[in-house]
């Protein structure tokens, strides 16, 4: 085998470990993705110990494709593990806000900065999808409360100032909160109208046969 045969022949089985090692980390990239949003969808359904479930098999993803990317910086990187950690991260943030009412750090569950931030914005759609839950179940003050938490999260995105442009992505995403912050605060408004008319309506409504009788019933026994 000449010299330049032997050096080619080594790069061509250096070149397709890399390209194994890059077909494995995508595969999992698309799975931590997946299962991240399959907490979401759970934690919709009230399934909360399902939901964690799912994130704890995220975390562990997440955790070897980090490890990954350190050991191969020029193979695991890129859109495809920014996005699983954005998922992942949107997970877990929703999860400690419906679990415990508080917002977790990036540190907590160990995602870069920019894809937590990215992870949160997110988290105001699917806060959306719990106030509107929370009035079709006429709890308003539910729904109250969810939309607060959208306003705090928007408020605190927009505080980053300078540093705003050095997320990409951010503006289309907040573009997208303020539209979706504004249809929710529509929604409640009108439930809270609705509800308010009817209250009054109430007053004014005759008692119904059932209500008088059981009213003569409660006279009866005195």
């Amino acid at each position: 085998m000449s010299s330049l045969e032997k050096v080619i022949s080594n790069i061509k089985t250096e070149l397709m470990a890399n390209n194994k090692i890059r077909e494995s980390t995508h595969e999992d990239m698309r799975k931590a993705t997946s299962l991240s949003k399959q907490s979401i969808l759970l934690i919709h359904q009230k399934r909360i110990e399902d939901a964690e479930k799912m994130a704890a098999n995220a975390r562990e993803l997440i955790t070897s494709l980090q490890k990954q990317a350190d050991a191969y910086p020029d193979i695991v990187s890129g859109g495809m593990l920014s996005a699983a950690q954005q998922e992942y991260a949107e997970a877990n943030i929703l999860l400690t806000l419906v679990k415990e009412d508080r917002f977790v750090t990036p540190q907590e569950i160990k995602v870069p900065p920019v894809d937590y931030v990215l992870g949160l914005a997110d988290v105001i759609g699917e806060y959306r999808r719990l106030a509107l839950d929370s009035l079709r179940y006429g709890e308003i003050e539910k729904g109250v409360r969810c939309l607060e938490i959208m306003d705090e999260i928007f408020i605190q995105l927009l505080a980053l100032d300078e540093a705003y442009m050095l997320v990409p992505g951010l503006r289309h995403k907040s573009d997208a909160s303020r539209r979706i912050i504004e249809a929710t605060r529509g929604d409640i408004t009108l439930e809270v109208r609705r509800k308010s008319l009817e209250d009054e309506l109430k007053k004014f409504t005759p008692p119904t046969a059932e209500a008088k009788g059981s009213r003569k019933r409660a006279k009866a026994k005195k």
